[in-house]
């Protein structure tokens, strides 16, 4: 199966090619902000305007306007991306409100400020290329240098260059690669997710919880403190969020490394994967929310399903509403709802329960139970 994926490499432009690129997000900023605008000032005066007549506008025709001419100074595939990015976020918009896109309702498109930290452009294979000497060119910019973690599996159809708010800047690729589906394995598991724990496997594995923003609270307050002390709009203050910045991308990466590493080697050692289908955002608004958020259920959840689909591995959600804290993995009885502090119970069928534990393993058993179903097998939950 072929599959597009993205491949980022931090990039290391020099002081001209880093002015050149801040030209290039600020044109790109304001061809995004003009598409938008001719749009909805099409939209309410009831004309119907192509995407070719938007790009017309707001590119071609800008360019020999006195207002706009300096649109000249960059790339030109940079402004026409900006001008389908914008066409593609009213679509989205409009296919959301329609029930034509599935997942999250999607709001109205926003204009796009030059106050934003991060900022980005994008360009098709017309407008860079990959040199011998493993650079990266861009059109209008030069050569790039580029820290090749690894090798690119193919010829990338398209690159985003993107400045993050802590002043980084890197090269996304998008590549075209045929996975090879891993050798199949006769192992399952199941996966209960918490706080103090960060997993528990349904084979008595335990993942502990690395805390990486609990960990940086202290130096995240003392970089935040020195910030609320400098005064807007000065050069201190811009440095002072800078240093903020880099502090929660420090942690944000080792967070992403960790769930990286955990998810891959469950992905390779089982063939299915089983977890429950916790309500993220729901449980972000508790008074555990910090909590909730380092922990980065959401993130880790995403990156099985979408290993296990490019490796040829079962992922399978539970129900939301699955009493696994509540069953009995043993005879399957119902003992009721349990506070947090309980970490351990025994059953009157005479088995005692480590809480985690007994979750993972009716979370193996109900996903279990899902997937036979959907294929038309045999379901018990205590088989």
């Amino acid at each position: 199966m072929i599959v597009q994926l993205r491949y980022r490499y931090r990039v290391y432009p020099t002081p001209g090619q880093q002015d050149m690129l801040a030209r290039s997000f600020g044109c790109a900023r304001v061809v995004f902000n003009d598409a938008l605008r001719a749009r909805q000032d099409a939209y309410a005066a009831g004309v119907k305007l192509s995407d070719t007549d938007v790009q017309k506008q707001v590119v071609t025709d800008a360019k020999n306007t006195p207002q706009r001419a300096w649109l000249t100074e960059v790339a030109s595939v940079v402004l026409v991306q900006a001008c389908q990015d914008a066409r593609r976020a009213y679509r989205n918009w409009f296919d959301s409100m329609s029930g034509k896109r599935k997942g999250r309702r999607v709001g109205a498109p926003r204009f796009r400020s030059r106050k934003d930290n991060r900022q980005a452009i994008r360009l098709t294979r017309n407008g860079f290329s990959l040199r011998s000497n493993r650079k990266l060119y861009i059109a209008k910019v030069g050569e790039l240098k580029v820290a090749w973690s690894r090798e690119l599996p193919s010829e990338p159809s398209s690159v985003s260059i993107i400045k993050d708010a802590a002043g980084r800047y890197f090269a996304s690729f998008v590549v075209e690669t045929t996975d090879e589906t891993l050798p199949e394995c006769d192992m399952e598991v199941g996966i209960d997710l918490g706080l103090a724990t960060f997993a528990v496997l349904s084979d008595g594995k335990i993942i502990e919880s690395p805390k990486f923003l609990r960990q940086a609270e202290r130096k995240l307050r003392k970089a935040q403190q020195a910030l609320s002390r400098k005064e807007k709009g000065s050069k201190n203050r811009a440095k002072a969020r800078v240093r903020v910045a880099k502090a929660y991308a420090k942690v944000a990466d080792a967070r992403t490394d960790w769930a990286h590493k955990h998810s891959t080697a469950i992905i390779r050692e089982n063939q299915a994967v089983f977890v429950e289908d916790l309500c993220v955002t729901g449980l972000a608004r508790t008074r555990l929310a910090k909590s909730v958020h380092d922990a980065g259920w959401g993130m880790f959840t995403r990156m099985l399903e979408e290993k296990a689909a490019r490796y040829g591995r079962t992922f399978v959600k539970a129900d939301r509403w699955f009493p696994s804290s509540q069953l009995c993995s043993t005879c399957g009885r119902v003992d009721g709802p349990k506070p947090l502090s309980v970490r351990e119970w025994t059953c009157p069928c005479g088995a005692v329960h480590d809480r985690d534990l007994n979750a993972a393993k009716n979370i193996h058993a109900a996903g279990r139970a899902e997937w036979l179903n959907a294929c038309g097998g045999t379901v018990s939950l205590l088989a």
